[in-house]
């Protein structure tokens, strides 16, 4: 049959238009980014920016990349940043709350125009979106895996971590879970400990914070997750025990801060949270200090610096709250999920569904006698190393100063290698 282009380009054309419509519109499943990009406008084009942060989440996924905000603002100090989404929702999002440069790329042919005039040296992810191979492509660049949080789940020991160049992990413990845990990855040559600069601003703040008449108890649960065997969330099954033990004792102020994603996969999450929810709204004030509540700002920060004692999942907040140095209890779920032996979890007071009716003595005996603080403390150092005020941040911006090093020496070697040593005979050129 012959090829009728006039109709092909008229057909492409209308599905364009009706792609564009939909996404202004805001009609596209949940996830799918919208594609309104500044792609014409960025086309033949350079820019300034020697770090190259990418994002090509939905807005559901701020809070992944939020917790960077701060320390992306201290590396722009030194060496400028920007951050590339693929959807104009998130762009407006993270150029209102981060002050950083943003731009929306819709299409991999602009992001190689722009990048083969510009001097961006280095690409930071803060999850393994599969669009992440969009700017994966670029061998110009160093890639560097910075997640959104360090955990003994053994799903943040992902074989996608091994697409990038290196991954930049909170401390020791984490070399020593890739190295464990994962395949045919050398996980000591790749993984490079800046610990959680995160923490740097959290640590300032709790340092300021007026401790309550009454202890807070912080029951800071993750999401369902992903898949069934990645399901350490407790909120529906140990969740509404908690809260309502710790209430009902009278001895504790009790604050809930539940993770951005519960419900979103399995629906009895979301049933749960919101009956937590609700239980704590109507419970009556503790007799002393500040009501019951729960937290859902943005930053981990204001939870962490109110609370005395934290009830969490197998999860990223477990690691973070270990530079408070103050006493944890870890759940554990319920579901056929693997839980990896590890030095936390060994020591940390253990909360499974059976122990649930003794919870208030085992906050009362953590409170009141501690008995591993001191290995704690231990242990602090080798998940998260220097927990100092600003050190982590320092670690952080020298490590990509590393990175952009060794990316410079890469790419002279390659056009070294690219250089003919001579030229080619008459034979070669095939001219004989």
């Amino acid at each position: 049959m012959p090829a009728t282009p006039r109709a092909a380009t008229v057909r492409r054309r209308m599905r364009s238009l009706g792609g564009k419509l939909v996404r202004r519109l805001g009609m596209l499943p949940g996830g799918m980014p919208d594609g309104l990009g500044e792609d014409e406008a960025l086309l033949g084009t350079s820019w300034p920016y020697e770090v190259l942060v990418y994002f090509a989440d939905t807005p559901d996924a701020l809070y992944q990349i939020e917790q960077w905000y701060d320390t992306f603002r201290a590396l722009h100090a030194e060496h400028p940043v920007v951050i590339v989404t693929q959807d104009s929702r998130t762009a407006r999002a993270i150029r209102r709350d981060s002050g950083l440069d943003v731009r929306t790329v819709a299409h991999y042919t602009t992001l190689d125009d722009v990048l083969a005039r510009s001097p961006t040296k280095l690409a930071l992810y803060v999850n393994h979106n599969p669009q992440n191979f969009t700017c994966l492509r670029f061998g110009q660049l160093v890639h560097a895996s910075l997640m959104h949080g360090d955990s003994d789940k053994l799903v943040t020991v992902s074989n996608q971590t091994k697409a990038y160049d290196f991954s930049f992990v909170a401390g020791q413990a984490a070399v020593e879970r890739m190295a464990r845990f994962s395949t045919l990855y050398d996980a000591r040559a790749r993984c490079v400990p800046v610990g959680r600069p995160q923490l740097d601003g959290q640590m300032r703040l709790r340092a300021l914070a007026p401790r309550g008449p009454l202890p807070t108890v912080l029951y800071a649960p993750t999401w369902e997750g992903g898949q069934p065997s990645a399901e350490y969330g407790t909120v529906a099954t140990h969740g509404l025990a908690i809260v309502r033990g710790l209430v009902e004792s009278g001895r504790y102020r009790v604050l809930y801060r539940p993770h951005p994603l519960t419900g979103v996969r399995v629906a009895a999450y979301g049933e749960a949270d919101k009956v937590i929810r609700e239980y704590l709204a109507a419970a009556p004030a503790p007799d002393e200090g500040l009501a019951h509540a729960t937290d859902t700002h943005g930053d981990v920060a204001p939870a962490f610096a109110a609370a005395d004692l934290l009830i969490c999942d197998v999860s990223g907040v477990a690691m973070d709250w270990l530079a408070t140095g103050e006493p944890i209890v870890v759940t554990r779920p319920v579901g056929d999920v693997i839980i990896a032996s590890s030095p936390l979890l060994e020591l940390a007071p253990a909360l499974p569904v059976a122990a649930l009716g003794d919870l208030p003595g085992t906050v009362d005996s953590e409170l009141t006698h501690d008995s591993t603080r001191d290995q704690r403390l231990a242990l602090r150092e080798h998940y998260l190393g220097d927990t100092a005020p600003g050190a982590s941040t320092q670690r952080f911006v020298a490590a990509c100063e590393r990175l952009m090093e060794i990316r410079d020496r890469e790419v002279a070697r390659v056009e070294a290698s690219s250089v003919p040593s001579a030229a080619p005979t008459g034979i070669e050129r095939g001219t004989q």
